[in-house]
């Protein structure tokens, strides 16, 4: 509206890109007409020009102050930061006879309508018509067009338009963040040209065309004009904003993906499923990434205000997908969420409890960028999903189990003995999780050389920090596989995770270390994401790592090993006669009953063998972390030529209920040397103990604007009262999020919970709830809903 005016206060200087103009934490504050803004004069502002050190414009540096993104006012910087041209001279005042003609030959805009209803033209040619909202959002690279009312018909001979728009602090042409459109006969790619297509009187129809370069974010708009016949231009403030996001539907921009299910999949579904567990016991969790629920948009655009990139710099995918890993984690820099592995979650949510991005993201923002607690890997991942498939950029939740986290660079995962063949402890910090989540995200790299585009692995789970910040990636899956992980970014960490070999060290009597053993398949296992269109899981472990021990994944390691902290590991392999292998029937032991896992043994010479084997199972973080050993045992094995044996080994459900952490998760250890050869024995195995699911069942007709209600049915597994159990219960146009305290639930007890709701949105939906409680950890549902229209 006229006389309006958006005020943007800047932020810390202090960040990741250190001598660019400070980002700033957009607040918005309407200035009405009539109301006196203060603002330094000609001088002070010529001297803070020229010496900025010595006159400082005053403002907040604190992120704890950072106010919310509110798509409510275009982003019109204060006169003394435009970087248009300057207001003309004051002029006499004409005679009223010419002050009369002059008036009537002014062209001025009456209003702007930006075409921008949710199934509008704008929004569902530019893929954007699932966000909430009548803002105008558009994808770059592709067409829009608006409306304007003019005071009086545009004469395309006398009179002369342009449109501006304006995104961040300093709007500056030269960096992109100034975009000024001039109006013209033909449209051409790759270029910001507006033109008139349609003419009705007064009104008039602008077709707008954009870069597939263009800065994303939050632009406003304003429209010039100009007659010939009068003295000075005119301009109108949109009293919409402009939001710009990447575009894979575009072939020039490069996000983009060339097959529409998989941009359906990977931008278009709000709903996914994450993976966990074991190699040998996957579990599936239905996780609601919502990135077009209402105020999410407003939240990711929030992420980037308060990630200290430069808005110059938000028209590069590696660079925004580099933020954002960065700022979904707290480590270091107040982002979204705070990791925690201990086990208390008493002052905050259980990351085991989320089954949403919706709610963390809609809470960081509300609460001006107070991070949530807490998460762990999926969550972390999760949220990143939400976050660049809501700005356009292709993602998806990936699951690597048997993960190694590489400490030191040396691209294997390194075990240490003592001369006893004891474990030295304070040596031993390489571990290898469970499983980690991280995501793959789709883009070209022209950064790198020609083969490494599409699929880029980045992790917002807090590890190891890169370039000086908690962050990871994005790294080319394509240079990860053949081992060329001298390419940018973080790829040597990302190789580590998903094919170093494990290597076992023993230290000598003069204090230096021989490699005894290696493991060639120990990491990287059932690496997966959910299908494309389906609910099924895809094993991607194929576009990570070549086949096991095949020729190209031995030259890919030993490539890789060439760039890390040890690059002679492999001069020496050694010969190996006597294996050992554990094994689990089924899905695996299930929680309240006794552990029974096989071990086999086998002699593949032509020679007897004997050895003792050493067990050892602990209580273990999903990380790697272990906690305690709470079983161990000594088995001797004697072994006729080419003998093989199995061993049953039973963990009893009295020695470990006490004992579990979050993900229910052990770790089997077996060490040993053959007698006859002095061949090092290792394998080291984890399982987890299988938690039921939550059965639930729809009830009555699913219609828009109708209630209905399901059942959600959940048994004890276990002999013991599970203590302040809660059910957390959404549904993305079901229900909105939120907690039933249930309490106390005895041993073996069932408990139904009905839930009664009016679902708001047709189309297939998917009711989730999950189960949180000390005792018992990843018990969660899902029902997948058709809702009807009425």
């Amino acid at each position: 509206m006229p006389g309006e005016r958006l005020t943007v206060r800047g932020t810390s200087e202090i960040g990741r890109f250190p001598g660019a103009a400070p980002p700033t934490r957009v607040e918005v504050t309407i200035q009405k007409e009539g109301e006196k803004k203060q603002e330094d004069g000609g001088c002070r502002r010529w001297l803070r020009k020229m010496c900025p050190c010595c006159c400082k414009r005053q403002n907040s540096t604190s992120y704890d102050v950072t106010d919310k993104v509110e798509m409510t006012k275009p982003v019109t910087p204060a006169p003394a930061a435009s970087t248009g041209p300057a207001p003309e001279p004051t002029k006499p005042k004409p005679e009223n006879g010419e002050a009369k003609d002059m008036e009537e030959h002014k062209l001025s805009v009456l209003s702007v309508d930006l075409l921008s209803t949710q199934t509008g033209q704008n929004r569902v040619e530019n893929h954007t018509d699932q966000f909430h909202g009548d803002e105008l959002i558009i994808r770059r690279g592709q067409t829009f067009q608006i409306e304007l009312e003019l005071s009086r018909p545009f004469n395309a001979d006398t009179d002369k338009m342009h449109l501006e728009l304006k995104t961040g602090p300093l709007p500056m042409v030269s960096k992109g963040t100034h975009v000024i459109i001039p109006l013209v006969e033909h449209l051409e790619d790759e270029r910001w040209e507006a033109k008139i297509i349609k003419q009705e009187g007064s009104k008039i129809r602008l077709s707008v065309n954009s870069p597939a370069s263009a800065v994303i974010g939050l632009y406003g708009l304003t429209v010039t004009t100009r007659s010939l016949k009068a003295d000075s231009a005119t301009t109108h403030n949109s009293s919409k904003n402009v939001v710009m996001l990447f575009n894979p539907w575009c072939e020039e921009d490069t996000v983009f993906l060339d097959d529409e299910e998989q941009r359906k999949e990977y931008v278009l579904n709000d709903t996914g499923r994450i993976y966990y567990g074991t190699e040998k016991q996957i579990g599936a969790r239905t996780w609601n990434f919502g990135q077009f629920h209402e105020g999410i948009l407003e939240a990711c655009l929030f992420i980037l205000e308060k990630s200290d990139i430069p808005p110059s710099g938000r028209g590069d995918p590696v660079n925004v997908v580099r933020v954002i890993s960065a700022m979904i984690n707290a480590q270091d820099d107040f982002g979204v969420l705070v990791g925690n592995w201990s086990g208390d979650y008493s002052d905050g949510t259980s990351p085991a409890a989320w089954s949403s991005s919706v709610e963390i993201l809609r809470k960081y923002h509300s609460s001006n960028g107070t991070p949530v607690c807490y998460g762990q890997c999926w969550v972390f991942s999760g949220i990143t999903t939400t976050v660049l498939r809501c700005l356009g950029i292709p993602a998806r939740s990936v699951t690597n189990f048997q993960s190694a986290h590489d400490t030191d660079v040396s691209l294997s995962t390194d075990v240490y003995f003592d001369e006893d063949m004891q474990p030295i402890d304070y040596l031993n910090s390489d571990s290898i999780w469970n499983f980690h989540v991280w995501n793959d995200c789709w883009m070209a790299r022209p950064d790198l050389p020609p083969g490494y585009g599409g699929w880029q692995a980045v992790d917002s789970t807090p590890q190891e920090t890169s370039q000086g910040t908690f962050r990871c990636g994005p790294a080319s899956v394509n240079a990860i596989r053949s081992g060329q992980v001298f390419l940018k970014h973080d790829t040597p960490f990302v190789f580590a995770e998903v094919n170093s070999d494990k290597i076992y060290w023993q230290k000598n009597l003069d204090g230096t270390f021989k490699q005894i053993h290696s493991e060639k398949k120990a990491v990287g296992h059932c690496i997966s994401t959910k299908a494309v269109g389906s609910e099924t899981r895809e094993d991607i472990t194929h576009l990570y790592k070549h086949q096991e021990e095949s020729e190209e994944e031995r030259i890919a390691v030993e490539t890789a090993s060439r760039y890390g902290s040890k690059p002679y590991i492999y001069s020496a392999p050694a010969a190996e006669d006597v294996s050992v292998e554990v094994r689990m029937e089924g899905e695996g032991p299930r929680m309240g009953n006794d552990a029974q896992l096989s071990i086999l043994v086998k002699n593949l010479s032509s020679q007897p063998r004997r050895a003792t084997l050493h067990s050892q199972v602990a209580v273990m973080y999903y990380t790697g972390v272990l906690r305690n050993a709470i079983k161990k045992d000594q088995i001797p094995v004697d072994l006729l030529p080419n003998e093989e044996k199995t061993i049953d080994w039973v963990l009893p459900y009295q020695q470990y209920q006490d004992q579990l952490v979050d993900q229910a998760a052990l770790m089997l250890t077996l060490s040993g040397r053959v007698t006859e050869t002095q061949q090092v024995l290792a394998n080291q195995t984890t399982f987890r103990l299988r938690t039921p699911d939550l059965s639930i069942k729809p009830l009555g007709d699913a219609v828009v604007g109708k209630e209905m209600a399901a059942k959600i049915t959940f048994t004890n597994p276990l002999p013991r009262t599970l203590k302040d159990v809660v059910f957390r219960v959404e549904g993305l146009g079901l229900q909105k999020g939120h907690e039933v305290v249930v309490g106390d639930v005895g041993g073996h007890s069932t408990v139904t919970l009905t839930e009664h709701f009016v679902p708001s949105q047709p189309g297939p939906r998917k009711l989730v709830a999950s189960l949180d409680c000390k005792q018992l950890t990843h018990v969660h549902g899902v029902a997948d809903i058709v809702v009807t229209q009425q």
